[in-house]
């Protein structure tokens, strides 16, 4: 029965961060960023991996200042990394979870691809950049990976355009843009 309660408390938890990622992708950016704060303070640093790296993901897309997006996104990847550590302890890795956990990986890293080509910082976009394209293949044919699969691509391109001294020019705040305007990160998938 108290299994059954922690179940439903953590699903509970899952679906508040994905009403407050619809007030994000509805355009309520400020309003958003607040109430994945107080989420975040409910779960704790040291709350459900699988919550903090959701809501961290999320939080990025959320900031103005790309200081504070690539602080998030390294909060995520984290929070990833303990998800997968703890279920490699606790030797509940079956072939579906491990799969599901390790579909985080291009994403958090074309992130911080991202975070780090906003900032100028190409040499770090570039490595985080491959780290996405090494683990893409996880990913399904399907919207989500054709996004993450595009977003590398764009990521590519500009990083390629830029050099390797970098250069790169101010973006939005909370988003890389590519050519034509094009998002270079990845699309958030909804939890």
């Amino acid at each position: 029965m108290a299994e059954q309660q922690e179940q439903a408390a953590a699903d509970a938890m899952m679906t508040r961060i994905g009403q407050v990622a619809m007030l994000l992708h509805g355009g309520d950016r400020e309003e958003a960023r607040g109430r994945f704060l107080d989420l975040w303070a409910e779960i704790g640093e040291d709350g459900d991996a699988l919550h903090r790296c959701t809501l961290a993901h999320y939080m990025a897309d959320a900031q103005d200042d790309p200081s504070d997006e690539l602080a998030w996104d390294l909060r995520a990847l984290s929070a990833a990394d303990a998800l997968t550590d703890a279920l490699a302890d606790t030797r509940l890795v079956e072939q579906q979870q491990s799969l599901a956990v390790r579909a985080f990986y291009p994403s958090l890293h074309l992130s911080l691809a991202v975070d780090y080509a906003n900032l100028g910082r190409s040499e770090a976009a570039r490595s985080h950049l491959r780290r996405a394209r090494d683990t893409v293949g996880v990913l399904g044919d399907d919207a989500y990976g054709d996004g993450v699969r595009a977003g590398i691509g764009r990521l590519e391109l500009r990083l390629d355009e830029e050099g390797p001294s970098g250069g790169a020019p101010e973006a939005t705040p909370g988003q890389g843009r590519g050519p034509g305007g094009d998002s270079l990160g990845p699309p958030r998938q909804r939890p």
